[in-house]
């Protein structure tokens, strides 16, 4: 019987010499996440600008939209107005009258005190001729009781003059101080209105979308702006039933990117306790390869939004 040499070709040996070969890291199926920012208004106001187009990197506390303020700013100067008219009216009342009054008031004074002195004068020349006998009784008591109700006059004049100087009454001062008060709060308010219509970026991020466009009425609340920051993109890969317990929290894989030439380090942050994204299935030996688990990983060198885009599909390996 003849003998056959079988001849192996340059195919053949690279497909033996491929066999003989480690297999490849095994590689996990996922996609690009994010978790999304959005920036709205507590207040309800028709959009008038739109300051960072889609796409526009933003620095922390950069312009993202304004809101119509005509009324908030109406009730800003109001408010202001109110507070200017508070604080004078308790100035006004610590200070008592004016200077004008004090200065007549105390003229009165100066004018009292002198027919005082006169007063008591004629009551001393009274007295002594009372006492040689050359006037008589009804002539001292005219001076004595003139002399008495000029000093009480003197007397009243000063107690005036010193309440002028007082002010208004200690409850009167703390009312209008409490209406001070008010008018701060109400001020402070209008400012706070005013200031919401004008909304900024929270943090560094990416302008992912516009959810309403300039001229259209905002409802309070509403979402403007959604915003994807960098340290908000995340991994997210499903492992088979027979690799997930290979796996921990914290432990580092590498995430293969279309366009990217060197896998992104990141590292695992949750791995979900029950399988996802799987039909129904029995938990049987021959179905549970069909089994997936979600595992969550986060990116260590913290990307920009700009390079990483959520849904874009990744390849994940040890």
């Amino acid at each position: 019987m003849a003998k056959h040499r079988v001849r192996y070709g340059p195919a053949c040996l690279l497909a033996a010499t491929a066999g003989c070969q480690r297999p490849q890291t095994p590689s996990w199926q996922g996609y690009i996440e994010g978790d999304f920012v959005y920036v709205a208004s507590p207040l309800a106001g028709r959009l008038e600008k739109l300051s960072a187009p889609r796409g526009t990197r933003l620095t922390n506390g950069a312009p993202l939209f304004a809101l119509e303020a005509t009324a908030e700013s109406a009730s800003q100067r109001e408010a202001s107005a109110r507070t200017s008219q508070a604080r004078a009216r308790m100035e006004d009342l610590r200070k008592g009258q004016r200077p004008e009054e004090i200065a007549a008031m105390t003229a009165r004074l100066e004018q009292a005190r002198a027919m005082a002195r006169l007063s008591e004068t004629h009551l001393d020349r009274v007295t002594r001729l009372k006492a040689s006998g050359a006037a008589a009784d009804d002539d001292f008591d005219r001076a004595r009781f003139s002399h008495e109700a000029g000093a009480r006059l003197v007397a009243e004049i000063e107690a005036q003059l010193s309440v002028a100087r007082l002010g208004a009454r200690v409850d009167t001062i703390a009312a209008a101080e409490s209406d001070v008060a008010a008018a701060d709060a109400a001020l402070e308010r209008a400012n706070w209105a005013v200031a919401q219509k004008t909304q900024n970026a929270p943090t560094a991020a990416v302008v992912y979308d516009h959810l309403y466009l300039e001229g259209e009425y905002v409802p309070a609340g509403a979402p403007v702006v959604s915003l994807l920051p960098p340290g908000n993109i995340r991994v997210r890969f499903f492992v088979p039933d027979a690799s997930f317990s290979s796996l921990a929290a914290g432990a580092s894989v590498r995430v293969r990117i279309s366009g990217r030439p060197e896998p992104l380090p990141a590292r695992i942050t949750y791995l979900s306790p029950k399988p996802e994204y799987t039909p129904p299935v029995l938990y049987n030996r021959e179905n549970r390869s069909k089994l997936l688990f979600m595992v969550e990983a986060t990116p260590e060198d913290r990307p920009s939004g700009g390079e990483l885009h959520p849904g874009q599909p990744v390849d994940v390996f040890r």
